[in-house]
């Protein structure tokens, strides 16, 4: 028995304490020596992790009623605690949700694993890149202040998406093109895609963008990045201005839902190993049909509803969730 307050601070320095067993279970503070964990549900935490962090999972784990076993630290992107549940409690996942902490901590009845082939789709504005790129057009072109207040409120899930869109890309009339250029020139990453696209390709994952963004910023990802597939929307262009519509159907909330779906289907990919990232409201129902939804730093509507919230990360946050359960899968 090890009582958790007796743990080194940095998890670093507790290999050399836990030994003599796989894994270990957690009760009233202590940690047991088990042999066989519990995996039924997980409760993860990413980032600044210690001791103290462990004691007051442990004491939310209590208070649930749940019997929970600790496994060894996974080899992750960022450092990482997994624990393994006897069963998933919507009331724990509310309280992480809701609660303080100074990392990234969710409660899931799932994860995805990178020993078996997946797909992940993401957004693309303020998910793979740090911009609203309708934003930044508008404000080259000299409507920002106008296009960004409707895009806010869109994202926030208060105007419906599709009218919003074309509402704002209406305001672009008349503005000359190479501005988009301009945008695509100056489009900043988010931090991590690199390497999450990177990781996910060696495991054998597909990755695409669904976006309510435009083909001109994705496609320059899919060409950086090597991805399997892009889904946006085509801005309409009459020679060297754009004509303030777009062309074709909007990839709206219901069409990313659809693109995950198809893509799964066409890729055999089983429903647990499908993922779904994004910040907006119009993201929820692509996450709502994904194995694991996870918002990344998501509107309000959105962290609410998202099985998983990186908050305190970028996408390196989304590579360490999805790394953690090699932990587990490597030995049981």
């Amino acid at each position: 028995m090890i009582r958790i307050s007796s743990l080194p601070s940095h998890p670093a320095e507790w290999a050399a304490h836990l030994t003599g067993s796989p894994a270990w279970a957690i009760s009233a503070g202590q940690l047991l020596p088990q042999s066989e964990p519990h995996k039924s549900a997980w409760l993860v935490a990413i980032g600044a992790i210690d001791a103290a962090l462990l004691d007051l999972l442990a004491s939310e784990l209590a208070a649930a009623g749940l019997a929970a076993s600790l496994y060894p630290l996974p080899d992750s992107q960022l450092p990482a605690l997994l624990i393994g549940c006897e069963r998933f409690s919507p009331e724990l996942a509310e309280r992480l949700r809701t609660g303080t902490w100074p990392c990234d901590v969710c409660h899931l009845a799932a994860l995805p694993t990178l020993c078996e082939p997946g797909l992940l789709v993401m957004d693309m504005d303020s998910t793979a890149i740090r911009i609203e790129c309708i934003d930044e057009i508008a404000r080259l072109a000299g409507v920002g202040e106008q296009v960004a207040a409707v895009t806010a409120a869109a994202m926030q899930g208060k105007l419906e998406f599709a009218d919003s869109l074309r509402n704002r890309v209406a305001l672009l009339a008349n503005a000359q093109v190479t501005i988009l250029d301009q945008v695509a020139a100056a489009m900043p990453w988010m931090p991590g895609l690199v390497e999450l696209v990177g990781a996910l390709r060696k495991a054998g994952w597909k990755v695409a963008i669904a976006s309510g963004g435009f083909t001109r910023f994705a496609g320059e990802l899919q060409r950086a990045l090597g991805l399997d597939a892009i889904f946006a929307n085509e801005l309409e262009m009459d020679g060297d201005h754009l004509t303030g519509r777009v062309a074709g159907r909007i990839v709206d909330a219901a069409v990313k839902a659809e693109v995950l779906t198809a893509l799964g289907e066409q890729y055999a990919i089983p429903h647990a190993q499908r993922v779904a990232v994004g910040d907006g409201a119009n993201d929820l129902k692509m996450m709502a049909v994904a194995g694991l939804g996870i918002a990344i730093h998501a509107k309000p509507v959105v962290q609410a509803q998202a099985p998983a919230s990186i908050k305190h990360h970028d996408l390196d946050g989304v590579l360490t969730l999805l790394q953690v359960s090699q932990a587990a899968a490597t030995r049981w």
